[in-house]
């Protein structure tokens, strides 16, 4: 294989800052990302993290702060000067060129002689297994197979790095999966840097290597998946990480904290003053126990193909979702209970 991502070091965001108006839609992003890490940018809309991906694309220039490869500042150069691939949600094909066309048409645009273009863009639809499309319009193909195409597109110039804006959000729960592997495989196959947004943290845990959460133009953190999901550093990161339940608490004398008018142990994340708290805890991490400290009358219940998940009301009117692993009814009583090490204390109340 002779495509390959053009070599660099680092990437390094300082201080980027974009303004629409008087709106801040980044404010003072800083991160570095190293050659071949696959790094995810995870937040709801709003958040800042397409305007900083169409920042590093030079689709936007920067209010303040710069961007650096290595030692060149690119912040300053057009689009097509820094070289990155870019992949859209909505693939943004040619629909009257054929696929060869389509993949080869950045390399085109550079001049390159035209044995060689054949050559690159015969290996890039080999990479996105593709090669039996290549005489095909846009229109022929599946939305999978199309996305495979922008794909190809965007890694047969050789970038050092690959932008993706929510590619996948546009395909079916199959596709989805199957593409997430096929990019993960590809990002590993050429050693290009890969920056990928995403509002879905099933969709960044299975991707990245590691995981930018934004909120309100601000990197509220940055860490391994595993980080991110065991122990999220702030009370909005970890139920954006998926702890739906979060709940308003104290700490009490003994060290324990209230949840539903139940007494539960919990891990402190960071040091917890005394006073107000919110306690974060998974639904899957709350479960049915005979001997648990709370009783909840059980709402809902919906199969999930082997827990019930299910929502209940405590005796306080505190509301809590949970899983069991036996079939529960509407207004049944049921008692909860959770690891301590899976209940997270956080300082202050729910922002």
């Amino acid at each position: 294989m002779t495509i390959a991502a053009r070599d660099f070091r680092e990437l390094r965001l300082e201080g980027m800052s974009r303004r629409f108006g008087n709106v801040n839609a980044l404010r003072d992003v800083n991160l570095a990302v190293r050659r071949g890490e696959f790094i995810a940018l995870l937040g709801p809309s709003g958040c800042g993290k397409s305007t900083a991906l169409n920042c590093l694309a030079g689709l936007l220039t920067l209010t303040s702060g710069s961007i650096w490869l290595d030692s060149a500042r690119i912040d300053r150069l057009k689009p097509e000067e820094r070289g990155f691939g870019m992949v859209f949600q909505n693939y943004a094909l040619f629909p009257h060129m054929s696929v060869r066309r389509n993949v080869g048409f950045g390399l085109v645009m550079r001049g390159m002689d035209k044995t060689e273009i054949d050559r690159k863009v015969t290996e890039a639809l080999s990479i996105v297994r593709l090669g039996d499309q290549s005489d095909k319009l846009p229109g022929q193909l599946s939305g999978g197979q199309q996305q495979r195409v922008a794909i190809a597109r965007a890694i047969v110039i050789e970038p050092p790095l690959v932008l993706m804006d929510e590619p996948l959000s546009n395909l079916d729960a199959k596709l989805r999966l199957e593409m997430r592997a096929e990019i993960r495989r590809i990002h590993e196959l050429i050693g290009s840097a890969t920056i990928y947004v995403t509002h879905d943290q099933e969709e960044a845990l299975s991707l990245a290597d590691r995981i930018v959460v934004m909120r309100d133009g601000v990197v509220r953190q940055v860490g391994t998946p595993q980080e991110l999901y065991a122990k999220p550093a702030y009370s909005d990161v970890a139920e954006f990480m998926g702890y739906r339940n979060l709940i308003r608490s104290r700490v009490s004398a003994a060290g324990s904290i209230s949840i539903g008018g139940g007494a539960f142990q919990g891990t402190p994340i960071g040091p917890v003053p005394s006073g107000d708290v919110v306690v974060a805890v998974r639904p899957d991490d709350l479960r049915a126990a005979a001997d648990g400290p709370l009783a909840i009358t059980v709402e809902s219940a919906q199969y999930h193909g082997r827990d019930f998940y299910c929502s209940g009301r405590a005796a306080d009117g505190t509301e809590l979702y949970f899983v069991s692993a036996h079939q529960v009814q509407k207004g049944e009583t049921v008692r909860l209970a959770a690891d301590p090490k899976r209940v997270l204390i956080y300082p202050g109340a729910p922002s």
